[in-house]
């Protein structure tokens, strides 16, 4: 069971990290894309990302991601050891009925 002050510390750390992507974001906006925080898992360093709308699909939204985004975080941020970017088909939707 987490304690208030190591949830208290992750919950500012992402409000941290999400405005860093704040800054980042009306680049993405601009080509019609959106940049989503997924999680936060502490004990890997591993910062789950998404780039959705027009940059799903898109080839150069791998790049963007890996010399952008994360280039950016982990300068900011070196608890940051990797970027993992999560694509809307890594989600499950069983409301649309699938098996």
């Amino acid at each position: 069971m987490m304690t208030e002050a190591p949830a208290a510390e992750h919950d500012a750390f992402l409000a941290e990290v999400d405005a860093c992507l704040d800054e980042m974001r009306p680049y993405v906006h601009s080509h019609g894309g959106e940049l989503n925080l997924v999680g936060w898992l502490p004990d890997e360093g591993r910062l789950r990302l998404q780039l959705a709308g027009a940059c799903h699909g898109c080839p150069m939204s791998m790049v963007t991601m890996k010399l952008g985004i994360e280039r950016i975080i982990q300068d900011r941020f070196p608890q940051v050891k990797y970027v993992e970017a999560i694509k809307v088909d890594d989600f499950e939707y069983p409301e649309l009925g699938g098996d």
